[in-house]
């Protein structure tokens, strides 16, 4: 995992930018293509982005949302487009779930792209209906192990993160749930909160409204720590599950072989913009949390999430749809 970056470093970051705009995004608009349709997080995040970073690039930056194959389309479209700075992608969480899942894929998902940056992330929440006899992820491992294949949990379909969460979990914990794939997070959220599947494991953003509202208990966070959006959650860690650490990440990649200049700036540019206070409210309204790395640091990232999906994917013998 690659470290934040301190506020005050982003901040010089970005006025090294503005200091070193460079000239080939002078004028011409910079498009930041997102793979999938407007209001999700990645694309909120990705317009938070563009609105701030823009002065620091030097140029308007526009979003572009281009939808199929669960992101494939909107990354294959960058990955073929000119490396002259003026096309970028919002790369996330299953970009590197698609690496390991998705045979036969038009692009190379370890070298098509510089990472510019990874912009945020915010770990996983296990959330159940209600009526579910536990407020306690010991209590709900409990029942599930005294009735084996009688409880559900719901995913956004074969091969998401959704899928490999409630995985991870039964892995980690030795129950038998059953898993019902739908297809988006719509339709299982509704199935949910009806009690037709009985558990989800999701982004904190997809299910922070419902926590809120009551409509669904929330019982951990994933990883070592808690998260600031939800303080009274226990971490994985403090459930009792240590292993169970999966974070939502969404971050900005240029086609291979894009000047490591322009990355460069590009970078500091982002990194900086995510230091705005007006920026950070807004992406934490979203539940997310603002991180900022180096293009070296956003690589090996990238490269370790790939490494670690992929892995995990065949040894759980995951198929995609």
């Amino acid at each position: 995992m690659h470290p934040r970056l301190s506020r005050r470093t982003l901040m010089l970051a970005g006025a090294s930018c503005l200091a070193g705009r460079p000239a080939l995004a002078q004028g011409k608009p910079v498009t930041i293509v997102v793979p999938y349709s407007p209001g999700g997080s990645a694309d909120l995040v990705t317009r938070v982005i563009a609105q701030f970073a823009a002065p620091g690039i030097g140029a308007p930056v526009v979003v572009d949302n281009r939808v199929g194959g669960g992101g494939v389309v909107g990354w294959g479209a960058v990955a073929r487009a000119a490396p002259d700075g003026h096309t970028l992608a919002t790369i996330e969480l299953s970009y590197a779930i698609a690496a390991g899942l998705v045979p036969n894929l038009p692009f190379d998902p370890r070298k098509a792209f510089a990472q510019v940056t990874t912009a945020v992330k915010v770990p996983h929440v296990l959330v159940i209906n209600p009526a579910v006899p536990a407020r306690s992820v010991q209590e709900f491992v409990a029942l599930a192990k005294a009735k084996p294949g009688t409880l559900n949990y719901g995913s956004g379909g074969n091969g998401t993160n959704t899928h490999l969460a409630g995985e991870m979990f039964k892995r980690l914990t030795g129950t038998d749930i059953v898993h019902v794939p739908y297809k988006g997070a719509g339709a299982v959220l509704a199935d949910l909160m009806g009690n037709q599947v009985q558990a989800l494991i999701t982004s904190v953003p997809t299910a922070l409204p419902h926590i809120r509202s009551g409509k669904l208990r929330a019982l951990m966070v994933t990883g070592a720590e808690r998260n600031a959006t939800l303080p009274d959650v226990p971490s994985a860690k403090e459930a009792g599950i240590p292993g169970m650490d999966m974070d939502y990440w969404i971050g900005i990649g240029a086609p291979a072989g894009t000047p490591a200049a322009t990355v460069d700036r590009y970078s500091q540019a982002i990194n900086a913009s995510l230091a705005q206070p007006e920026a950070r409210k807004r992406i934490a309204e979203l539940g997310l949390s603002p991180v900022g790395s180096t293009p070296a640091q956003a690589a090996r990232f990238v490269d370790g999430e790939i490494q670690r999906w992929t892995a995990f994917i065949k040894q759980a013998g995951i198929k995609a749809d």
